[in-house]
């Protein structure tokens, strides 16, 4: 499959996913990747041990009018979401801003629309095919992304029904068959239940995107809320330590990286809407020396070789590289997926200065798995995972699952 542009990396492998090739977030672990799906309602797993032909070997449908789009690996276990697969739902499909800008509950009360909300948890110990061994029912729209890489806690981002959107939920996983939750925390106004009232304007959203945890610190991502760090020592009484908004002409706050040993923190402002139409998105770096008063350094550069504005589409940043255990881990080279962009790769040695080393640009979609009217049948890349030997397995909202080489190491 020949690339529209590419810098440093090479094409490996590609697959449809069994014609599902809706891809959101993926992990690879053990020799398979586990992709959940925007649209087609559920969890692929694929044997990628040869990456050249990667093999579809297992399909997890979700509950009706449920999609697992978000989840995450570690040892024997695959923890996923299960919310309302907005996409597919008319309230959402006419303009994205009834899902960016407000409320997913306001959308959807009184419609009697049928969706399963909580966190479901799976044996992967057969890595080909998951076996689910417990589900943390949550009333309301439920969660969105996880954090989890291991001991007895994961990090959640939840729509409780007594809120006005998602929060930060941390769940223990003693048991893995009966996750529990165990604190909450969130920006002030968010607690309708309680008696709060929203103080941002109207038509933005505050929500959590997701977290990330450092020791006992969660840097946490609010779309148009912007950054807040998250005291985690007490998972029952987790504390803000400080509250952001976004840099002037931003919002859509998204992807929050630490680097812990550089005390850096990457962040990445999602693009939530086509064409630039409302302007530019962008991945920002942050000095966390002291986490309670992170400072910022520079923005990342722009993709330059083509107008990416005018291809259609979003055009910006959406997902980073984690720095998973067990994945290509670094502190110097950020992996960044980029929309109609493609994905992106930054060499933050000189922290001020992030400089663009190499990039890949897949070809449009063969065909559209988006159910929405009127969408362009334009690349829309999702997310990269990178092992420790530089292969990258990237995702696209209709373009299946490609496997690339990252050339740089």
């Amino acid at each position: 499959m020949n690339p529209v542009a590419s810098r440093n990396i090479k094409f490996v492998g590609h697959s449809d996913m069994g014609g599902r090739g809706d891809g959101v977030q993926v992990m690879v672990h053990r020799g398979y990747a586990y992709v959940g799906h925007g649209f087609s309602n559920g969890i692929t797993t694929l044997d990628v041990r040869d990456p050249k032909n990667p093999k579809v070997t297992d399909f997890i449908a979700c509950p009706q009018g449920t999609r697992a789009f978000h989840l995450q690996t570690h040892e024997d276990l695959l923890l996923a979401v299960n919310a309302p697969s907005v996409w597919t739902m008319q309230q959402f499909q006419q303009s994205d801003k009834n899902y960016f800008g407000g409320s997913p509950a306001d959308r959807l009360k009184g419609t009697g629309i049928e969706f399963t909300a909580g966190i479901r948890v799976y044996d992967i110990s057969r890595a080909q095919k998951p076996r689910e061994i417990g589900f943390m029912p949550v009333e309301g729209i439920g969660p969105h992304r996880i954090w989890y890489v291991g001991g007895r806690y994961a990090y959640a981002s939840i729509h409780f029904a007594d809120f006005t959107d998602h929060i930060l939920a941390i769940i223990d996983m003693a048991d893995p068959r009966k996750p529990q939750l165990v604190g909450r925390c969130w920006l002030p106004g968010m607690w309708r239940g309680g008696g709060e009232t929203p103080g941002w304007p109207k038509g933005q959203r505050f929500a959590l995107h997701h977290a990330l945890v450092d020791g006992d610190v969660a840097y946490a991502a609010w779309r148009d809320g912007g950054l807040t760090v998250i005291n985690v020592a007490d998972p029952a009484r987790p504390k803000i330590l400080v509250h952001r908004m976004p840099q002037p002409g931003g919002g859509g706050t998204h992807s929050p990286l630490p680097l812990p040993d550089r005390k850096l923190l990457i962040l990445a402002d999602e693009p939530t809407f086509a064409n630039c139409k409302e302007g530019r998105r962008h991945i920002w770096t942050y000095d966390v020396r002291e986490p309670s008063n992170p400072a910022l350094i520079a923005p990342f550069p722009e993709p330059g070789e083509a107008d990416y504005c005018a291809k259609g589409g979003f055009f910006g940043p959406h997902n980073l590289h984690e720095n998973r255990p067990g994945a290509f881990q670094s502190s110097r080279l950020i992996f960044a997926t980029y929309y109609n962009a493609g994905v992106r790769v930054y060499d933050i040695a000189d922290q001020s200065r992030p400089q663009e080393i190499a990039f890949y640009v897949p070809p449009n979609p063969a065909k559209m798995v988006d159910p929405r009217p009127n969408r362009p049948q334009v690349l829309q890349t999702a997310d990269c995972y990178v092992d420790p030997n530089g292969l990258m397995y990237l995702t696209d909202q209709n373009a299946g699952l490609n496997i690339l080489q990252f050339e740089g190491l």
